[in-house]
């Protein structure tokens, strides 16, 4: 609020904000969820005089596809709302050649400056180089971002099939079937090991009834497969159980994940004697079909990545759904449905929606709440007007039509 109000008093567009609250660092997931705990000073580091005084430093990692074009609109965004930031830019990728372990090193200590990073996707190939663990799984191992926050909500002035969405998938992301853990025990048979840690498990749970409490949420659903997965799978759903009991405020409930996947009603498929006999009525719908019935959805890495995706389609696709992941000291903001975007590399027709929306989140992330209603407020405008949009949104406009009118915008909200 402190920094509203410096805007409030700002002249000529220029934002002034205090001294105290610029040198206020939020250091990770639980800012949010317990800012007393977590507003620390400032690392002081040797890149400190590089920057201007009274700036925020940002690590910047463009990432692969349109990933550079994305990180471009942020910046030229910033530039128009005289956003008090300077980008420690870095570039990590596998598909390009520009990924060694003295450059992850200089991300991570990039990071442990900045606290705070903005990246684009970092493609991880398919061809196997000796390397099991790509370079974005293992940064994310290195500042232990165990926890994924997407976040789906409908654009105003975008219709889709359900709107009014509102929902929040929070996915444990360091373990699961993302460990790495694969060796061929005999010719032509692969074991691939799938991780699930009591540790692990309470935490991401905890995380979840901490996010929804801290939101206002009512309820939390855990996501599984403990019917076939009773061990490793049972045991995340044991340890949410476990949380649950202690915030007895929030309802809690469970969903196998296919179940949750479901488009429709499976009983006219399986006729009367399914409806009329002794077998139990199945549900009708779930998050294609009726997504309303969700609030908090939390679950292990590989759902999470698929559940991301899914919901991302139901409020318009990869190109306009932000996502962030925490850790204790860190806080990484980037699109909520990773995805390169390949194909439209120098095309000029990639949604910058998502990636604008992250980096208002980052600002407000860095109490910079001024400068966040600033750039979110910009971009929803742009969509709810509906004149310029992008392809993937059903129009004809390019991403420099839309950050230009995103910046168009930005100016009536400067007080005269």
């Amino acid at each position: 609020m402190a920094a509203l109000g410096a805007g409030r008093a700002a002249a000529g567009g220029l934002l002034r904000v205090p001294q105290g609250l610029l040198r206020a660092r939020s250091l990770g997931a639980w800012r949010a969820l317990s800012a007393p705990a977590a507003l620390r000073d400032a690392p002081r580091g040797k890149s400190e005089n590089a920057k201007p005084e009274g700036t925020f430093q940002v690590t910047m990692l463009p990432g692969d596809g349109v990933g550079p074009e994305l990180m471009h609109a942020v910046k030229e965004v910033f530039k128009a709302a005289s956003v008090p930031v300077v980008f420690d830019e870095h570039h990590l990728s596998e598909v390009q050649n520009m990924a060694s372990e003295e450059k992850l090193d200089q991300v991570v200590d990039s990071m442990k400056e900045s606290k705070v990073a903005l990246i684009g996707k970092i493609h991880t190939p398919m061809e196997y180089k000796g390397e099991l663990a790509s370079y974005d799984m293992r940064l994310r191992r290195k500042l232990d971002l165990f926890a994924n926050v997407v976040h789906v909500k409908s654009l105003p002035g975008y219709k889709t099939r359900h709107n009014n969405l509102d929902l929040v998938i929070i996915r444990e992301q360091t373990e699961g079937e993302y460990s790495s853990l694969e060796h061929e025990s005999a010719k032509g048979v692969i074991e691939c090991l799938k991780i699930i840690t009591r540790a692990k498990s309470q935490r991401i749970a905890k995380f979840a009834f901490d996010f929804a409490t801290k939101k206002g949420r009512s309820k939390v659903t855990a996501v599984h497969k403990a019917n076939i997965m009773k061990l490793g799978d049972g045991l995340f759903l044991q340890c949410c159980e476990e949380v649950a009991e202690l915030y007895p405020k929030i309802k809690f409930d469970t969903m196998i994940i296919d179940n949750c996947c479901m488009q429709g009603c499976l009983l006219p498929v399986l006729g009367r004697t399914a409806v009329q006999g002794s077998h139990p009525p199945l549900p009708s719908a779930q998050l294609v079909q009726n997504p309303y019935q969700f609030d908090v959805l939390v679950m292990p890495n590989l759902y999470g990545n698929i559940i991301d995706n899914l919901a991302a389609g139901l409020v318009g696709g990869a190109g306009v759904v932000p996502g962030e992941s925490y850790s204790a000291e860190y806080a990484v903001f980037e699109m909520g449905a990773r995805h390169p975007f390949a194909q439209a590399v120098g095309r000029n027709i990639a949604n910058p929606t998502a990636m604008l929306l992250s980096a208002a989140n980052m600002l407000r992330h860095l109490n910079l709440e001024f400068h966040s209603n600033l750039i979110a407020d910009a971009v929803k405008k742009v969509i709810k007007v509906g004149k310029v949009r992008t392809r993937d949104l059903g129009g004809y406009c390019t991403t420099s039509d839309f950050v230009k009118s995103v910046i168009d915008n930005l100016h009536p909200h400067y007080g005269a």
